[in-house]
């Protein structure tokens, strides 16, 4: 691991000085590769699908899985990426001070990397393609059940590194997938800047106990809808409906459905009639069954529950206060959104919900860098300091004071 590490913080060097030129045309030679080569990805991919256990839940087959929609999609985010203006060197102005210094802010990229994730493989090409332009080499670990299709994903953009006359280790997928190489990686602070983990609360307690460099957290996605006692029916049903079943297996999925008690009675037969014909099983406090008395019972657990799967938890609340107490209590700070007509009760639930995306009248399927306009997204941080929500370009990047003066000495 430290010979990988090593050859990453050397290339990293090169990463900071390649123009925003540069930097497009090596990723649009990615791009092309990737397209070129997608029948051999969806190949690999096709193996590791084949070698997961009978009894994989269809939510983690659906994260593995590649096809050519799918691949389109990863084209279209690193053609996004392209499009994005390249935040390295940029100037944030903060004026001049009374002696005449100037003062101002440049944006930097952070040096090596490290991402270490699960089963999703079009993370190898989202953050391979964000770090490049963000001018920071990456090590990129990803689990043992994608193994071969990031190998050639990997390989495909090696090749494309090779043929731009770039450090190919700008890019190392790595094909060891033990815990032990992952505990390496968390220690290697010699060479790795930040640490950036997608997968499961094992994998975070682990990093969280091992790392001895920052990180960047994905923590579960307990993302809440709250329809309000103001919300419209139709726009409430719209939005809900959405946001847990466009697709379940997704960390911004409602997980839980708050609603009014004041709205209950007109809005939680309609909703519950839509879930169930969608074969969405039910979980709902007491409140809830006697609006709708065949949905199954909810414990204490539901509520804090990321399932990942066709399954809701559904609390009648007493108004917004109750809401928002549930949501901050329960919540995971990912995604959460009210349903409303009433311009106070939004503004309020915006200020004093403490999660990374906070949303009105909409779907929480939103909370992606794709729909924020970020290209694509390496994660969507649950963390309060740096990067939070979506992590685009922007949180690949620091932060360096730049002052310039004309003699001036401090007396």
């Amino acid at each position: 691991m430290t010979e990988i590490a090593q050859k990453a913080k050397k290339a990293s060097k090169q990463a900071r000085s390649l123009t925003t030129k540069a930097k497009n045309e090596l990723l649009a030679s990615i791009s092309y590769e990737i397209d070129k080569n997608k029948a051999k990805i969806i190949t690999a991919n096709s193996i590791d699908i084949e070698n997961l256990p009978i009894r994989t839940k269809d939510s983690f087959r659906d994260r593995l899985l590649l096809d050519e929609p799918r691949i389109e999609n990863m084209l279209t985010s690193i053609s996004d990426i392209i499009d994005l203006p390249d935040p390295i060197g940029q100037i944030i102005d903060l004026g001049k001070r009374p002696n005449g210094l100037h003062i101002k802010k440049m944006r930097i990229a952070l040096g090596v990397i490290g991402i270490i994730y699960e089963s999703r493989p079009n993370v190898t090409t989202d953050a391979s393609a964000l770090c490049l332009k963000s001018g920071n080499s990456v090590i990129l670990r990803g689990g043992s059940e994608s193994i071969n299709t990031n190998l050639a994903i990997g390989k495909i953009i090696r090749k494309s590194l090779i043929n731009n006359s770039v450090d190919p280790n700008l890019v190392q997928v790595i094909e060891d997938t033990s815990r032990d190489l992952v505990s390496e990686i968390a220690s290697a602070d010699e060479y790795i800047d930040l640490i950036i983990p997608r997968g499961s609360k094992e994998l975070l307690k682990f990093l969280q106990k091992h790392a001895t460099i920052p990180m960047i957290k994905h923590l579960d996605g307990v993302c809440h809808v709250f329809i309000d006692d103001s919300a419209d029916i139709k726009k409430s049903l719209d939005i809900s409906v959405n946001s847990k079943t466009n697709r379940f297996g997704v960390c911004n999925a409602m997980e839980t459905l708050l609603v009014s008690e004041i709205i209950a009675v007109n809005f939680l037969p309609k909703f519950a009639k839509i879930l169930m014909e969608k074969k969405v099983e039910i979980r709902g406090c007491d409140a809830s069954r006697k609006i709708v008395p065949n949905l199954k019972i909810a414990s204490e657990a539901d509520w804090q529950e990321e399932y990942l799967a066709p399954i809701l938890a559904v609390k009648v609340v007493a108004g917004l206060d109750d809401a928002i107490n549930h949501i901050n209590k329960f919540g995971s700070h990912h995604t959460d959104a009210i349903v409303s007509e009433n311009e106070e009760h939004q503004k309020r639930f915006l200020r004093e919900i403490e999660s990374s995306s906070v949303l009105v009248n909409t779907s929480t399927r939103f909370a992606d860098g794709f729909e924020y306009g970020l290209g694509a997204e390496i994660g969507i941080s649950t963390d309060k300091i740096h990067a939070r929500g979506p992590v685009g370009l922007e949180g690949l990047t620091s932060l360096k004071w730049v002052v310039s003066g004309n003699g001036q000495v401090r007396d």
